[in-house]
């Protein structure tokens, strides 16, 4: 049985880059680009519009930026995976975006078929980050969970560090709830202690938080 179309978006205020990227696109097995927008604005317009498995959108656009469009997006189409590709890897622009609900961030020099898969990753629910904007993420989660750590003066369960190692390596919650012979659940009502307990927002932060503090 053969995967079904991936359908995207790509969202870029330069035209040639907007256009390069769909025809590398097109050509990908499995991948449709059913449009493309020069700005934020028009981004949420199409996302509404052609409800798009995978939105790819630059952070620095005019009219409306990559980031308030990101979180229009997510209220008004949430089927939507946004990816953030860009050439800008600093921290103002790296946790906002992830913050906001973003799917990954990645660098614009990916080559066509590391794009095409990060495009299918995404479609999938795989959060991914280049390691340049990965760093920047760290440090941001490292200065805002060890304090509140240190202040909820709990650690995690044996299970709930279970848990976590499995999300960090990549797991789903299928995988986890059958690799620890508990239900779906009781994966997710883990996970939210977790998340909950480190101030943290999504799995992805959860992982990088178990990769920064060696938790693997």
């Amino acid at each position: 049985m053969t995967d079904p179309e991936v359908r995207v978006l790509v969202v870029d205020d330069q035209r040639l880059i907007r256009d390069g990227i769909a025809s590398l696109l097109g050509l990908q097995p499995g991948i449709t680009v059913v449009g493309t927008a020069a700005n934020g604005r028009e981004a949420v317009e199409q996302a509404v519009t052609l409800r798009p498995d995978v939105v790819l959108m630059d952070v620095r656009m005019p009219e409306v930026d990559g980031i308030a469009a990101l979180e229009t997006i997510r209220r008004r189409a949430p089927d939507c995976r946004v990816v953030m590709l860009t050439t800008f890897d600093d921290e103002e622009y790296v946790v906002p975006a992830m913050r906001a609900g973003a799917t990954g961030y990645l660098l614009k020099d990916l080559p066509a078929r590391e794009l095409a898969g990060a495009v299918r990753m995404a479609h999938a629910g795989v959060s991914q980050l280049d390691p340049a904007a990965a760093a920047r993420m760290t440090a941001a989660l490292t200065r805002s969970t060890v304090d509140s750590a240190a202040t909820a003066g709990q650690p995690l369960t044996a299970r709930e560090l279970d848990v976590l190692r499995l999300i960090a390596r990549g797991a789903t919650n299928r995988e986890i709830a059958t690799r620890l012979h508990v239900s779906e659940g009781t994966v997710k009502n883990h996970i939210s202690r977790i998340l909950t307990r480190f101030g943290l927002r999504d799995r992805t932060q959860a992982a990088l938080y178990a990769r920064e503090h060696d938790l693997l």
